[in-house]
């Protein structure tokens, strides 16, 4: 599955507070009746407090396990956060091999997704419900909790400029193998020993 960014709308809604209704606005007469529509932020009393950042855990079990914000970039050696750190070690091992050998070559190689939660996985999945219509469109394009790679750590999506293309080219030297014709930016330790990959299935459902 793709980058969260990508993920078929899901947001984080933000809270909004402390506005009224009625209150003069700037310039006006103080006489004046005051205009009911109107909308007018509370008094100042120094700069907003800045809102905690968005964290997960390291431990995270809950439904956004796994969520990485979008304009954060990591790559396979960021660990400690537990969308790396929670991959399958032999994924782990292979996706800093490949991530050290396109970076001699001018590529940088991106992790836009690893492990998820399930209840971060089931959230995309009934997002992607509403979204193509039914869980039969739906399970095209993104996996349930029961048979998605990620929630078990032996799936990686990869980012960045050329990195997917480097990816094809490349990955199944080090036993990464594109699974879907759909998504070319999913990879997971299926190739053999020689560097075969299986055929690549249509999509998550095929």
């Amino acid at each position: 599955m793709h980058r969260h960014g990508q993920l078929l709308g899901l947001s984080v809604v933000g809270i909004a507070a402390g506005l009224t209704f009625g209150a003069v606005s700037a310039g006006a007469d103080p006489a004046a009746p005051a205009s009911d529509d109107t909308l007018v932020g509370p008094a100042a009393t120094g700069p907003p407090a800045a809102a905690p950042p968005f964290s997960v855990g390291a431990a995270a079990t809950d439904t956004f396990g796994g969520y990485l914000p979008d304009g954060v970039a990591i790559t396979a050696y960021d660990v400690t956060n537990p969308v790396v750190g929670r991959l399958d070690p032999a994924l782990l091992a292979a996706v800093q091999k490949a991530t050290d050998a396109a970076a001699a070559q001018g590529i940088t190689v991106q992790i836009n997704s690893g492990w998820r939660s399930e209840g971060f996985q089931q959230r995309l999945f009934d997002d992607g419900v509403r979204t193509y219509g039914s869980v039969d469109a739906a399970s095209q394009f993104v996996a349930s909790p029961e048979t998605s790679m990620h929630v078990v750590g032996r799936a990686v999506d990869v980012g960045g400029p050329d990195a997917a293309a480097w990816m094809s080219r490349n990955g199944p030297r080090f036993g990464l193998c594109q699974v879907y014709a759909n998504e070319l930016w999913h990879y997971e330790l299926t190739a053999d020993g020689a560097g075969n990959c299986p055929p690549m299935r249509p999509n998550a459902a095929g």
